[in-house]
Order: structure tokens, then sequence, then C-alpha cells
């Protein structure tokens, strides 16, 4: 009888051990900003700055957090998660953070070439049959015309936004639209991504693989490599790879039952800056809640938290590798983080790696950031940056689109930068 009576629980609290924390990792916290060498007086700016947008009603809420040699110097919560019903945002809110999960993607890409599943130079026909014959609109003869295009598109032209393929706007937009593509946006899809690439290999792109830097559904594409190759949806990859050693646990591609209460509503900008509660649907709110569950969208699908995507991104920052967990060789992300486009990119003033923007030269970037800086952003006005030379990783979330003129992502930036006031010190650095 007590044996029978025991059991059970014994049970019970073994899976309740074992079982993923409730809540992301918390990283190490530094005794105050300036033993990173940070200023606390400086930060300052940056609370100010978010109060003073919330205020103005030219945001709703953000979470801006910062790390300096892996701990955190600045992380805090300005505004409202849900300004209607007076919900304070708080720093485990979960965000759409839309294009940034392009680099959670490229990363899942590099461990399979790291496994030998695939290589960078492979044609995408070699996973992806449809894409054996692609076509792009083109001038021919002094018309515009579909034609051949001039070669395969290989995985390196995908991640590096070579491939020609866009998001199907401008003179794209007769062939896209009637085939069912709304810019970025899956969520609402009841097809899997498999149906939606297959359509897309139908479509003519825009430009010539490896001739020009074209912003569109390449990581889409990517993901749909990752699900052929390893015989699971890409959600599934992402949780089993990723999101689980890195234990984060508030990235997942819709919004798991039970955190509706951390998840900030969308918010628009209107011609004057000031913001009012973006639509349900899409673009909007989305059906990140109440969807079919079956499209997961590699170049824009993913939900998080600044945890969780600092997490991520300090990873990426240690050369592959967090808290023991490795996922790239240092080699690898040099390679992810290092410019392969030439001036193709914002006519070199910037680069563009395997799935990140790129800073080769401080000086030549139209912005604050050191030489080997990788960052990229997202649609919902998110951004992030790593920065190896200033032992820096900074995650800046809110919910505004379109922004308008808010530019609080830029202003983030100059902040997070201006508040450096030295190198780590020795003793923060373990040294």
């Amino acid at each position: 009888m007590i044996t029978v009576a025991i059991r059970p629980l014994a049970v019970l609290l073994t899976l309740l051990l074992t079982a993923a924390p409730l809540h992301a990792q918390a990283l190490p916290k530094a005794a105050s900003p300036e033993a990173v060498g940070m200023s606390t007086e400086r930060l300052g700016r940056l609370t100010t700055v978010m109060r003073d947008a919330v205020r103005d009603k030219r945001a709703a809420g953000t979470v801006t957090l910062v790390l300096r040699d892996g701990q955190v110097a600045y992380f805090e919560a300005a505004g409202a998660l849900d300004a209607e019903r007076g919900t304070p945002m708080r720093t485990d809110s979960i965000f759409r953070i839309a294009s940034m999960t392009k680099a959670v993607v490229s990363v899942g890409i590099m461990m399979l070439v790291e496994e030998g599943r695939l290589s960078i130079s492979d044609p995408v026909s070699r996973y992806i049959p449809a894409f054996a014959t692609t076509t792009v609109l083109d001038e021919q003869h002094g018309r515009v015309a579909v034609v051949p295009a001039r070669r395969p598109i290989t995985i390196r032209d995908l991640l590096t936004h070579t491939a020609g393929i866009s998001y199907g706007t401008g003179a794209l937009e007769p062939f896209y639209t009637p085939a069912g593509f709304t810019m970025w946006y899956f969520a609402d899809r009841a097809q899997p991504m498999t149906a939606w690439i297959d359509k897309l290999a139908t479509l003519p792109f825009e430009s010539h693989p490896g001739e020009r830097w074209v912003y569109g559904y390449n990581t889409d594409v990517l993901g749909n490599v990752i699900e052929r190759i390893s015989g699971q949806t890409l959600a599934q990859f992402i949780e089993a790879r990723i999101t689980t050693p890195l234990e984060m646990v508030d990235t997942a591609f819709f919004l798991p039952d039970g955190k509706a209460n951390r998840f900030a509503a969308v918010y628009a900008a209107g011609e004057d800056g000031t913001i009012t509660r973006a639509p349900d649907g899409h673009p909007g709110q989305g059906m990140y809640t109440g969807g079919p569950r079956v499209a997961f969208s590699g170049g824009a699908g993913l939900l998080s938290t600044a945890t969780d995507y600092a997490r991520f991104m300090q990873m990426m920052l240690n050369g592959g590798e967090l808290e023991g967990v490795r996922l790239l060789s240092p080699t690898t992300v040099k390679l992810m983080t290092s410019n392969h486009v030439g001036t193709l990119y914002q006519n070199g003033a910037l680069g563009w790696g395997l799935g990140f923007e790129v800073v080769e030269q401080a000086g030549r970037a139209p912005r604050y950031g050191a030489a080997g800086e990788f960052s990229w952003s997202g649609a919902y006005h998110t951004t992030y940056w790593a920065d190896p030379a200033e032992k820096l990783v900074v995650v800046f979330l809110t919910q505004l689109l379109p922004a308008g003129t808010a530019n609080l992502t830029g202003r983030v930036r100059t902040l997070v930068n201006q508040a450096i006031v030295g190198p780590v010190p020795a003793r923060a650095a373990g040294q």
C-alpha cells in the first residue's frame, strides 16, 4: 500500500524536476552598469526617451535589454502591453518579432551545413525540386517579359538575399497577389509552407541570382529546406535544436496556451505620428493566437521575448555557445557574420552575411556600430544587434506597424552606444 501511494508522487516530482522551466533562464546581472563599462546616468537617457514616446503616444510600450560581457546592464519596460485594457508592459512580454526570425532560421541552416547534410553552394533544387527552373521579370528586346533565370539559385543566394526573390511588390504584384502571397505574413494560412514554397517557385522573381540584393521570401525558402531535410516541421526543428537547448521558453510560431496575458498588442502610427490600435487579422494583430498553426514562416513567423532573443544573440556573440550548449562552431559564426555580397547591399556602406547585416568599417556605416557588428530588425519596429568589439548585445522590442516617423530603433542604437564609457573592467570579465 505504501509503495503504491508513493510511486505516483515520485513520478510527479521527477516530471516537475525535469520539465522545461516556466520562465526563460535569467542572464547574469551586472552589479551596476559601471561594472561593465557603461554609465547609469547616460542609460537614464534611454529610459527618458522611451517614457516620452509613451507619453506622447508614439508607442504604447517598449522593452529594452542591454547585455555587456554577457551581463545585464539595462533591462526596462515602459508603457503598456495593452493600452486599452490598461495592462502595463512587462520585461517578459511576448512580441511578434517578424524578420528577426530570419537569424534563427539561418542558424538552423548552418547547423545542417556543419552536420554535412547540405552545403551553402548547393542548388536549392536539390532539396526543393520546383526550383530546378525559375524565371525573372526582366527586360528583353526592349520589353518587360518573364525570362529564364541565368543560373540556378543556391543556398548561399538565399542566405545573402541575392537570389532575386522579393516579396512580390511593384511590377510583380499582378503575379503574386492572385497567387495568394501577401508579403511576409503566413499565420492565417491553412496550407503548410511546402505548398506555398512550391507555388513561389512558379512565379517570376525580381532579379537574376547573384546580381542584386533583393529582400523577400528567401528565408521562408530556407525554412522549407530545413523541413525537407529534417523531416520535421520548422516549428519542431527550431524547438528541438535551438530554443529548447538555449532555454528560450517563450519563443514559438504561435502563442501557447496560458500566455495571452503577456502578449503585446500592436499599434499603428497615423499621419501625425500618434498611434491607434491596429486592426485584427493581417497585418495588424495577426492570427498568432487563433490561427490554423500550420504554416511556419521562416522569414517572419516567430514570437519571442527580450530575454529569449538575447540568449540567442549571446550564443552568437560567444562564437556559437551559451552556458555549455554549443550550436555552432566559432568558424561558422565568423563566416555568417562576414560580408558575402561586396557592395551589393547599401552600396557597400554596410555588408550582408549569412543571415545578418554586418558592419565592415566604422565610419562607412551610416550609424553607430563598430567593425564586426551584426544585426537586423523586424516589421513591427523591433531590432537587435551584437557588437563583438564592445562585447555588447542589445534587443529592443515594441509593436508598431506601421511605425511612421517613430524611429525608436535608431534612437535606441544611439542611446545605448553613447552610454558606453569604457572597456569592460578586468574584474567583470573574469580576468
